[in-house]
């Protein structure tokens, strides 16, 4: 999912930062590791394994507590599997990034009769925003933290965002920003806050779309890809009709990958409807 494929990527893009935040170490010697493990391989697209000195930490980021292997008994999987492949010391934390009232969020250990295995939690909107804000690396994961103003906590990420020099690294971490601020913001928000061609022109919001797209159509991640699409076709060509959105549902994963891609070039909402006209033509002349 896309909200899981933008933390990874951050961990991934910027172990040091994220080391320093959960483990208060300053080294720079970090390798991020394979996520596939020995015996009957095991791969979930948010998980980061980063290899520090002698220990390993084990990243896991959940947008819900929902999981079709039970989250308690997943971190014990992967820490007999890591300690077997590796034999070092191995931290797990397991970040929330949704609030939510299951008690899974609140539960730090697997139990079973004589087994007993101990994971760190983080509930993202009970954390300090202030070590995050103070990070470029972080900034999107400061979205989600604990505020009694998140306008205020938005706005102050957003300028925060434009004070980072290089351009590249502005244009990726504002994408990953607004990606996060989903879950928590209004999209006029957002938009409001945050310049139209800076997530136009970051090369990780594609391959965060393209990813999102990539992992099939089940429904929900079906579901997650075209609310990126709808929401960034608003931004450019103002506001859809809903027999327009209705058309856009309609298309497949591969006619999906390629609107995100012809979007960018889009310029004014005739643009969209002569593409998706298009589209048809095409359908009707190989039903002929």
């Amino acid at each position: 999912m896309s909200y899981d494929n933008t933390c990874k990527y951050l961990a991934e893009k910027y172990p040091g930062d994220f080391a320093r935040w959960l483990l208060a170490s300053d080294t720079s010697d970090i390798q991020v590791l394979k996520t596939e493990l020995n015996l009957e391989p095991i791969r979930a697209d948010s998980v980061t394994f980063l290899q520090i000195a002698n220990q390993i930490l084990h990243l896991e980021f959940q947008t819900t507590p929902k999981s079709k292997t039970p989250l308690d008994f997943r971190m014990l999987d992967y820490y007999t599997r890591l300690k077997r492949e590796y034999w070092c010391d191995i931290e797990q934390v397991l970040i929330f990034l949704q609030p939510t009232s299951s008690e899974i969020v609140f539960n730090t250990q697997y139990v079973d009769k004589k087994t007993r295995h101990e994971y760190r939690v983080i509930r993202l909107w009970e954390e300090d925003p202030t070590p995050l804000l103070a990070n470029p690396a972080l900034l999107p994961l400061a979205t989600l933290a604990r505020t009694n103003s998140p306008a205020d906590l938005l706005t102050q990420v957003a300028v925060n965002v434009d004070m980072i020099e290089e351009t590249d690294e502005r244009q990726n971490i504002s994408a990953c920003v607004q990606v996060l601020a989903g879950l928590r913001f209004d999209k006029s928000l957002i938009t409001q806050l945050f310049r139209e061609e800076i997530m136009q022109e970051s090369v990780i919001y594609q391959d965060i779309l393209q990813k999102g797209l990539q992992q099939g159509e089940e429904r929900g991640k079906k579901q997650e890809a075209l609310q990126l699409i709808m929401r960034q076709l608003t931004r450019r060509v103002s506001a859809i009709e809903p027999e327009i959105e209705q058309q856009i549902r309609t298309l497949s994963i591969t006619q999906l990958e390629d609107l995100a891609e012809a979007l960018l070039d889009f310029s004014s909402h005739s643009d969209l409807v002569n593409y998706l006209e298009n589209i048809s033509l095409a359908q009707a002349n190989q039903e002929d």
